[in-house]
């Protein structure tokens, strides 16, 4: 017998409007997030975060999680102080939907950030977790790439345990935004990516740090030329529609209107490129 199939994710348009021009409506996206479900029973939609160490991975899980629950709160560990890494263990992140052990059917995976443009180890363990093979809890290691007798390696992944969207996440506020050295690892963590069919998108942090017109008001995010986003593009290859641009919930201590709409336009677009390639994996 077939598996049961439900009703599949309505089409996205990555122009909607609108009403402050961040790009989505609030409502109407926090219904798509709410109302999704994968075509195949009992599938869950895996996004793994990647990028630079506290480039604001494990802060935009804190964020998707705040807006969905509605308040404020830090289900990933992050660090004011970015000496290093905080991050060491590969985790993932469901997120409690109403009832206590009823969950969204997406998960969101945080990992070790990238130490340097030439850590070779942290591209290695990448794409043995795009395949599914990193179990939860492995503690990366810039040193050593995960081994095959590891016991944190999974031999035989699931469809679950693949990666279904890879999210590339760039601090918008550092002054050299994308190196040649650190476009060149991204681009070959892309490539990898895109030779297993997994759609990938990057989302800027820290936008409210890097142009003083948005940190006075957010709806000037996209006005603003300074995000560097069409160089980002041209290096990595990563379209200019694939890119989006999100203020983290860091210091706040409630919610803010226009910071949700932005997180969960941005969420909603990655659930919608993420569907589609499970859709075709389930077409194979």
């Amino acid at each position: 017998m077939g598996a049961k199939q439900s009703k599949p994710a309505e089409d996205v348009n990555p122009e909607s409007p609108s009403k402050f021009g961040l790009g989505g409506d609030k409502q109407t996206d926090l219904q798509f997030v709410s109302k999704y479900k994968p075509q195949t029973e009992g599938q869950q939609l895996r996004i793994l975060l990647h990028g630079l160490n506290g480039a604001g991975k494990s802060s935009f899980i804190n964020s998707v999680h705040s807006v969905l629950k509605g308040r404020i709160s830090a289900l990933a560990l992050v660090d004011s102080i970015a000496y290093d890494c905080f991050t060491k263990q590969y985790t993932t992140y469901k997120i409690e939907k109403g009832n206590p052990n009823t969950f969204y059917p997406f998960v969101l995976n945080d990992m070790m950030g990238m130490k340097n443009a030439n850590d070779r180890v942290h591209v290695k363990d990448m794409k043995r977790a795009m395949r599914g093979h990193v179990k939860d809890g492995y503690t990366f290691n810039h040193v050593y790439k995960l081994s095959k007798e590891d016991p944190y390696y999974n031999e035989s992944p699931t469809i679950n345990d693949k990666v279904h969207v890879l999210v590339c996440v760039i601090d918008a506020s550092t002054d050299d935004l994308c190196g040649e050295n650190v476009a060149r690892t991204l681009r070959e963590i892309r490539l990898e990516a895109s030779e297993l069919g997994i759609p990938q998108v990057a989302v800027f942090t820290k936008i409210d740090a890097a142009v003083p017109e948005i940190k006075q008001d957010i709806r000037n995010i996209y006005k603003s030329k300074k995000l560097k986003m069409e160089r980002f593009s041209v290096n990595v290859g990563i379209p200019m529609n694939c890119i989006f641009a999100v203020q983290n919930y860091h210091s706040e201590m409630h919610l803010h209107n226009d910071i949700d709409t932005l997180i969960l336009s941005t969420l909603r677009r990655i659930i919608a490129f993420g569907d589609d390639f499970l859709n075709k994996q389930n077409m194979c």
